[in-house]
């Protein structure tokens, strides 16, 4: 990864509180994962932001080393990866997910 993908993605994980990095955008997700990550989080009515990784092949590639990661949606909570749908899906189970985010948007 370049130095500067590096720095452009850093910069998206640490300037939005929580950020998903996804096929499509959050009004028309184009993956049934990335579709799973937005219901799940629109039910927490909670503000998020997503990149469209279909729109930037370097960000697409990029995010899967950023996070050693192969697979798309990644979240990211207040910096931190948490994972992809599957993840999110069992945090928000056990009501750990409220809590990071409650957590989140308090800081």
């Amino acid at each position: 990864m370049t130095p500067e993908l590096q720095t452009k993605i850093d910069n998206l994980v640490k300037t939005n509180k929580i950020l998903v990095f996804m096929k499509g955008t959050k009004l028309m997700p184009q993956c049934g994962f990335s579709n799973n990550v937005v219901q799940i989080l629109n039910s927490l009515g909670i503000p998020f932001e997503t990149v469209n990784v279909l729109d930037d092949y370097e960000i697409r590639q990029g995010i899967k080393e950023y996070s050693n990661w192969p697979t798309i949606p990644q979240v990211y909570i207040n910096g931190e990866f948490i994972g992809g749908s599957d993840i999110l899906i069992e945090l928000y189970q056990k009501g750990e997910l409220q809590e990071k985010v409650e957590v989140a948007l308090a800081s």
